[in-house]
């Protein structure tokens, strides 16, 4: 499909333009007569003859000319009819403004707008949106009032609401625009689609989003890795709605349990190398930062400041977001002790003291930049009696001009620092409120060149499994109507997928116990085996360390321990399985979110797994650096590690199996649920083994 219909077409019709002022089908023609858009303009209207001046037409076919793009205004019961009308005229693009689709339930309506756009090949923004917005050329095609600023930023929002706001405030903080879009329902085209658009787009150098759910994560990734890692690299900064998702604890798996939403897409956004922004407000000082200042060569910040406090909370924000203090060089140093008064403080963070006026400021940044130890520079003022408030902002604004380096700039305060704030932003300056916003949105700035540097190998491929065998497996199980699969079945998956599994059989009989414990192992663990059970610790049933020669009297008691407890359940015999070696126990699983699929979890198992919650995500396909990056991010790597002269583990093996863990998730989606938990971790060399496993399916 062809977004450039949507972004630049020489020629809209707007089915639904009214004649009512105020009303959507009015604003949007207002809009792209009386903001600058060149190109033809064709009201459909069957009742009026004109609107601003320009003929109205009964319907999209009497338009005479070629039409390139279609805005539709119309109540949804109308939609589809239009929306036919116009692929029989051969239009490319069409915006529907119009609500009542798949929001309110109207699921069959939506479907049958998109199966019309597919067929047709016509590139769709909406349904149920506030328009888009191209202030290149002047195209307003939205009922937003404000044309912003042409400028280097791309705005993809799902919220029609937020993107009023969000153009208003930019307005004041003079940030422009190069695509400004209302994506709605997402019928077709999706932020999947939008990223690729944006990627070759000359006009856009920065990338930010508004999202409340998003589909196709392993997609989303693709693309903006792609974006990152291209000649022409530009940042996508996201901000996501929606932190907390009640249900969670109703969840059947330990992993299920754990990957609430806003987990999958944390680790969304990490594994994509997207920066996430945590409010409104921080959204627009990561733009502003962006837009403004050159990539740092590394995390070394150099802090100056006149007030000692605020320098103290902007080293904390320095540290705690992953940047590191600057240590200058000698000369540096001794240059500052030249210059600055005797009281002042020459070690990063340098302060200026109360008394600092512009020409200190000034002597200060020409020794700190001139230092190959300073990567990037945050700036602090506190307006006091002494202050040149103005003049300082002067020095700053001409200073970045000559630098290389990025530059952040705290003036803390209100009205008093207010005209020198104004006269940054209108220079370009990236002015931010507080020291440690503007920390974070420097840190944000250093993280995207480290994303740039990240390699990849590829995702994990194994030639060894045998996908038919799990395919039979699980459709023989679905004619028997079962989806749940319990340790002694979910094995024979995970065998098939070549896990390491220890030495195991069922047993149904205290007499069969007693005759094949031995050929498994001389101590065993005894796993009652159920369909009903969830967690067997949980209902007795589970021995360790049991004897070959005691099996048979274990036997007995298990069952009778788990009838007692759980008289309800069926009971399928027990699992007898040999004694894992000593071990770090961790969990590897997965559980499937709604929108973005198949969720990877991997962190310290065993039975306390929800207790100590030490896990970390990620969306597969994965790759070996994702794994080891996901494994950096918990506690119990340093056990993995051989913390206090522990062995060091088999880390390699860890990574590998969720691995093949990504890869049976990726052959077979139907996967609901599915823990590994625990799995062993032995001492490098040795591996890793499967001690538990379940699987649900659709």
């Amino acid at each position: 499909m062809d977004l450039n219909s949507i972004f630049y077409p020489k020629s809209i019709a707007i089915v639904g333009a009214s004649t009512k002022v105020g009303s959507v089908g009015n604003d949007i023609v207002k809009n792209l007569v009386q903001q600058g858009y060149t190109g033809n303009i064709y009201p459909v209207n069957p009742k009026a003859e004109t609107l601003y001046d320009l003929k109205c037409y009964p319907d999209v076919n009497a338009i005479n000319d070629d039409v390139e793009l279609v805005v539709i205004v119309v109540p949804a019961a109308f939609v589809i009819d239009v929306l036919k009308q116009s692929a029989q005229k051969g239009v490319k693009g069409v915006i529907i403004i119009s609500a009542g689709f798949r929001e309110t339930g109207n699921v069959e309506s939506e479907q049958e707008i998109k199966d019309i756009c597919i067929k047709h090949n016509i590139a769709l923004i909406g349904p149920n949106c506030l328009g888009v917005i191209n202030a290149e050329n002047k195209m307003n095609a939205s009922f937003a009032m404000v044309m912003p600023k042409k400028g280097n930023v791309a705005f993809i929002s799902q919220s029609g609401a937020l993107c009023t706001a969000v153009l208003d405030y930019a307005q004041k903080v003079g940030i422009g625009f190069s695509k400004f879009v209302s994506a709605g329902n997402k019928a077709v085209v999706s932020e999947v689609e939008l990223l690729e658009y944006l990627a070759n787009d000359p006009e856009t150098s920065v990338i930010a989003m508004y999202v409340e759910q998003l589909v196709d994560g392993d997609k989303i990734i693709e693309r903006a890795r792609r974006i990152i890692h291209s000649k022409n690299p530009k940042p996508i900064i996201v901000i996501k709605s929606g932190k907390t998702t009640a249900g969670a604890s109703a969840s059947a798996s330990h992993t299920g349990a754990l990957a609430g939403n806003d987990a999958a897409y944390e680790a969304l956004f990490e594994q994509a190398g997207i920066i996430r922004a945590n409010r409104i407000s921080e959204l627009f000082e990561y733009i502003r930062v962006f837009t403004h200042n050159p990539l740092p060569n590394g995390r070394h910040v150099a802090i100056v400041t006149n007030a000692g406090g605020p320098g103290v909370l902007a080293t904390d924000e320095a540290i705690s977001n992953g940047l590191k203090l600057a240590k200058l060089s000698d000369a540096s140093t001794q240059l500052l002790k030249e210059q600055l008064p005797q009281c002042a403080n020459v070690h990063n963070p340098i302060d200026l003291l109360g008394d600092a006026k512009a020409d200190r400021y000034q002597k200060a940044f020409d020794i700190l930049l001139a230092d190959d130890n300073v990567d990037s520079l945050a700036v602090i003022l506190t307006p006091q009696s002494m202050t040149e408030i103005e003049e300082t902002a002067r020095v700053i604004i001409e200073t970045q001009k000559k630098t290389n380096k990025p530059m952040v700039v705290s003036f803390v305060g209100g009205t008093m620092v207010s005209p020198a704030i104004k006269l940054m932003r209108e220079s370009n300056v990236s002015i931010i409120g507080f020291p440690e916003q503007s920390i974070k949105a420097l840190a944000a700035l250093t993280q995207f060149t480290e994303l740039k540097k990240r390699e990849y190998d590829g995702c994990f491929v194994f030639t060894d499994v045998d996908k038919k065998f799990v395919k039979k497996f699980f459709q023989d199980a679905r004619k028997q109507g079962r989806t749940s699969f319990p340790e002694a079945e979910a094995l024979k998956v995970l065998e098939a997928y070549k896990f390491p599994l220890l030495k195991s059989t069922v047993v149904t009989s205290r007499k069969e116990a007693e005759k094949i414990a031995s050929t498994v192992g001389p101590l065993l663990a005894m796993k009652i085996v159920s369909e009903d059970i969830l967690h067997k610790t949980e209902a007795g049933g589970v021995l360790l360390n049991v004897l070959a020669q005691d099996v048979g009297e274990k036997f007995d008691l298990i069952m009778k321990t788990v009838q007692e407890k759980m008289p309800q359940a069926k009971l399928d015999g027990v699992l007898l399985v040999e004694m894992a070696p000593d071990s770090v126990e961790m969990i590897i699983g997965s559980t499937r979110d709604a929108g973005l699929g198949h969720v990877i979890m991997c962190g310290l198992g065993g039975i306390y797994v929800e207790v100590m919650k030490d896990v970390a995500f990620c969306l597969p396909p994965v790759s070996k650096q994702d794994v080891y990056r996901m494994l950096s991010k918990l506690k119990a790597k340093k056990m993995l590690d051989g913390v206090r002269g522990g062995s060091l583990l088999d880390v390699e093996a860890l990574v590998e199996c969720v691995g093949r863990l990504s890869q049976l998730l990726i052959d077979f989606p139907e996967i609901k649920e599915m823990d590994i938990n625990p799995i062993a971790v032995l001492p490098k060399g040795q591996g890793v083994r499967v001690l538990d496993e379940r699987i649900v399916i659709e």
